[in-house]
This record gives C-alpha cells, sequence and structure tokens, in this order.
C-alpha cells in the first residue's frame, strides 16, 4: 500500500546527513525528514536527536511524482498552545512607563543645564 500525505506512521532511521534524516517507513519506502522538521526548536545537528536504527513517528508531509517522500517529526508530537500570561493589576502599562520616563529625562536635562550654566557663570571672564 503506498504512503499518502497526512498519515502518521511508525519507521526506522537508516541514515543521517547534514541537511536531513532518512527513514524507511513499514513498506520498505525510505523517506526524507528535513533538518528543519525534527524538532519545534533550532537542530544544527541532527545526531543531537536522532540516532541510526532509532524507532520515529513520523507524519507523512509530500509525497512527489519522483516518488519522493517529505516527512516530519515535529508535526507528530502534540504541541501545546500556550496562552499569553495574564497581565498582573501591578503591571505598568506602555503609556504610563512613557510618561514616566519623558519626566525623568526631562528632570535629567534640568539637572545637566544648571551643572553647565554654574560652571560657565562661576568661573567669571578676566581680561587684562
Amino acid at each position: 500500500m503506498p504512503v499518502q500525505a497526512g498519515k502518521i506512521v511508525q519507521g526506522k532511521v537508516t541514515g543521517i546527513t547534514n541537511f536531513g534524516a532518512f527513514v524507511e517507513l513499514p513498506d520498505g519506502e525510505v523517506g526524507l525528514v528535513h533538518i528543519s522538521e525534527i524538532a519545534e526548536e533550532y537542530v544544527k545537528d541532527i545526531n543531537d536527536f536522532l540516532k541510526i536504527n532509532d524507532p520515529v513517528k513520523v507524519k507523512v508531509i509530500s509525497v512527489d511524482p519522483k516518488g519522493k517522500i517529505g516527512l516530519s517529526i515535529k508535526q507528530t508530537v502534540e504541541t501545546v498552545k500556550r496562552r499569553p500570561a495574564p497581565r498582573k493589576k501591578f503591571e505598568v502599562s506602555f503609556e504610563e512607563k512613557l510618561n514616566r520616563f519623558l519626566k525623568d529625562s526631562e528632570e535629567r536635562q534640568q539637572g545637566l543645564r544648571r551643572n553647565a550654566d554654574a560652571k560657565r557663570g562661576g568661573r567669571g571672564n578676566r581680561r587684562s
């Protein structure tokens, strides 16, 4: 029975390259799990995730007319959708943060101006 896109099957890793892993499917066909389909996180080295002869559950994501089979491991894993954390009541809004920043910035500028004026006016200008 030929593999169909969308099916999840059990396979065995038969080869590892720098761009993916080859997996033998139950019917003897071999498909490729591209490096981007290994895990949800960034995969720098496939050997950190898979070894030859490892059993893996894969999803068939494509079968092209030439017979090449595209597989995915990460699409078989149920991903838990995380809700954004509820905003805490004591958390300050963006507008409040911006207003506080502008006020602090203006106070610092006034302090710098006073300091510069004191330096200019305090020395006097002596001419002979």
